[in-house]
C-alpha cells in the first residue's frame, strides 16, 4: 500500500510538471511570439541605424518600413536628444582648445537643416522618413519659416562665437529662400554670422558633396582656415578642404549624397 501511494505521487508531481512546461494558453503564446518578434525588430532597427550613421549604407531614399515606429520613438524621445547633446559638447571642447593666428580667419561652418535648425514638426506629418523626400512639399515647409532650433547646437554656435571664431552658415537651402531663413534662423536664437551661402539656381543640379566642397575650397582659397564643421550628413563633411575637425549630428530620417 505504502508503495502505492509513494508511485502515486511520483505520477502527480510528473503530470504536474509536463502540465507546467508543456501546456500554454493561446494568449501566453502569442505573447512570448510578440515579445520575441519586437525584440527583432528593435534590434534590425538598431543596427540599421547605426549603419546609416557611420555611412556603412547604399544611398538610402527612405527607412526601412518596419522601422517606422523605432524611427518615430528615437527622435522624438531622450536617445536623439542626448546624441546631439555629446557632440555639441565634444564639438566644444575641440573649439576650446584651438589656437588662433590672431588674424580672424579661423572659421567654423555650420548646416542647417538638422544642424541648426529642425524640422521635426514637418516630418511627424510626413512619416518620420517612411515617405519619399517631396520637394515642393518641403519648399512650403520651409517658406513658413517657423523651424525650432536644435538647442545643443544653439548653445555651441553661441560659444563658437564667443570664443572669436567666424560662423560660415553652409546650406543646400535654394538662395530664394534667403530671407525666410534668416529670419527663422534669428527668430531661433542664431545671430551675428559671418557669411550665409545658400544655394544658386545654377547649382540645384550638383550633388550636395560636391557642392559643398566647392564653397569650402573658396574658403581656403580666400585664406581661411576650416578648424570646425557641423553637420546631419556626411556630404556636409566630406570631400575636398574639409575641417580640421568635423562633428556629424544623428539623422536617421532622411539620406543626402
Amino acid at each position: 500500500m505504502r508503495i502505492y501511494v509513494i508511485f502515486l505521487v511520483v505520477i502527480s508531481l510528473f503530470a504536474s510538471a509536463f502540465s507546467d512546461s508543456i501546456l500554454e494558453y493561446p494568449s501566453e503564446i502569442e505573447s512570448r511570439h510578440k515579445k520575441a518578434t519586437d525584440e527583432d525588430v528593435n534590434l534590425h532597427c538598431t543596427t540599421w541605424r547605426f549603419a546609416a550613421e557611420m555611412n556603412n549604407l547604399a544611398p538610402w531614399k527612405t527607412i526601412p518600413v518596419e522601422c517606422a515606429d523605432y524611427v518615430k520613438d528615437y527622435v522624438m524621445g531622450k536617445g536623439y536628444v542626448t546624441d546631439l547633446e555629446r557632440v555639441s559638447e565634444e564639438a566644444l571642447i575641440f573649439a576650446s582648445s584651438v589656437e588662433f593666428s590672431g588674424d580672424g580667419k579661423d572659421i567654423w561652418i555650420f548646416d542647417i537643416d538638422e544642424t541648426l535648425l529642425s524640422n521635426l514638426p514637418y516630418y511627424i506629418d510626413h512619416g518620420f522618413g517612411l515617405e519619399l523626400f517631396d520637394h515642393s512639399e518641403f519648399d512650403k515647409w520651409v517658406e513658413k519659416g517657423v523651424a525650432p532650433a536644435i538647442a545643443p547646437s544653439l548653445k555651441l554656435y553661441q560659444r563658437v562665437i564667443d570664443l572669436g571664431y567666424k560662423v560660415f552658415l553652409l546650406t543646400g537651402r535654394k538662395e530664394s529662400h534667403r530671407l525666410v531663413t534668416v529670419e527663422n534662423l534669428i527668430n531661433a536664437g542664431f545671430q551675428n554670422w559671418d557669411k550665409l551661402i545658400l544655394r544658386s539656381p545654377e547649382e540645384q543640379h550638383k550633388m550636395a558633396t560636391l557642392y559643398k566642397s566647392e564653397k569650402r575650397d573658396e574658403m581656403v582659397k580666400d585664406g581661411y582656415r576650416i578648424r570646425g564643421n557641423s553637420g546631419d550628413q556626411w556630404s556636409d563633411l566630406l570631400g575636398t578642404s574639409m575641417s580640421q575637425r568635423s562633428f556629424k549630428l544623428a539623422n536617421p530620417m532622411y539620406y543626402i549624397p
